[in-house]
């Protein structure tokens, strides 16, 4: 019986460490996204269409013009969709859920799921809502903010360190 209960603790624990992040991919799947909607409905199963739509999305990398619209972020993206384009039109055009052909992608390139969008604290708020908010969140979350920021924690070692340093560089920006 003993036997069978730690077996339960010990599936049951491993379950729970390989919770989803939620921000996995997440700047791959939102450029999957915004390429999926420059491409006509009857071309989405084309794949020169596909590449044509990546070519569109970013720009022209070739010649060092990337699409003036995109952030850093997605801009990152596309340097790495740019020469795998046909490797992304494949599974693209069967119509495969975005978050998967990144999945795909990222075993030949685990760079593609690392990229993620700056962390957004809505800094209008008042200073007991804004400690509030940033109390509840993780200390790799806080680095990201900072990191944002351009701003270096040196010394820091504790959660209420990071959240010292955010709320004195709270007049700095976090879009990049």
């Amino acid at each position: 019986m003993r036997r069978i209960l730690a077996l339960l603790a010990l599936a049951a624990s491993a379950h729970g460490a390989a919770k989803k992040d939620p921000k996995e991919c997440e700047v791959c799947i939102a450029n999957l996204e915004a390429i999926d909607a420059l491409i006509d409905k009857d071309e989405k199963t084309s794949k020169q269409s596909i590449m044509e739509g990546i070519t569109k999305h970013c720009g022209d990398l070739q010649n060092e013009a990337p699409n003036p619209n995109l952030n850093s972020r997605d801009r990152k993206m596309c340097y790495y969709f740019e020469p795998i384009r046909a490797a992304i039109a494949q599974p693209f055009s069967t119509r495969m859920p975005k978050d998967r052909v990144c999945k795909r992608l990222k075993k030949d390139n685990a760079e593609i799921c690392e990229v993620k969008y700056p962390v957004q604290v809505d800094e209008n708020i008042s200073p007991e809502e804004f400690l509030a908010k940033l109390k509840k969140m993780r200390v790799k979350e806080l680095k990201g903010i900072l990191n944002d920021r351009g701003v270096k924690c040196e010394g820091c070692l504790e959660k209420d360190d990071f959240i010292k340093r955010i709320v004195e560089t709270k007049h700095m920006s976090t879009d990049l």
